[in-house]
């Protein structure tokens, strides 16, 4: 087994909802905005896997950089036959507009590395609102 992780063709993932949220009650711009987000895994290749962590990268307006990562996704390893998706939200804060991106990792029914890529998203703060909005 090689340590070299590989894409699988037809295992990918997609943004289905971008949700912003903040408490209207705190402000400045020392607040961190919440971005809820849903996605979708869907394995349409001939091989079962399963997902085993992930790395977010957020590069935030600033210049920042910020990498998440860890074991599980969102405390699972889901394990996708053919033909099964795999469907979670969760979320990221953040102080400013940043763009966020990454990828889950994995092996594949034979063992090997395999990863997704997550596309890429934007969060911007909207400029003035009381509560949440959807993108």
């Amino acid at each position: 087994m090689s340590d070299e992780s590989k894409t699988l063709p037809g295992l990918r993932a997609s943004l289905d909802k971008l949700v912003y949220f903040h408490d209207a009650q705190k402000r400045g711009s020392e607040m961190e905005h919440v971005f809820i987000y849903f996605i979708t895994i869907s394995n349409l290749s001939d091989q079962r896997v399963t997902l085993l962590g992930r790395r977010w990268v957020l590069n935030e307006a600033t210049g920042h950089r910020k990498v998440i990562e860890g074991d599980g996704i969102v405390g699972k390893e889901p394990t996708l036959s053919p033909g099964e998706v795999f469907s979670y939200n969760s979320y990221h804060m953040t102080h400013c507009n940043c763009t966020a991106q990454g990828a889950f990792h994995g092996l594949d029914e034979s063992g090997a590395h395999i990863h997704v890529p997550i596309p890429a998203f934007e969060m911007h703060i909207p400029e003035a609102d009381g509560g949440h909005s959807t993108t």
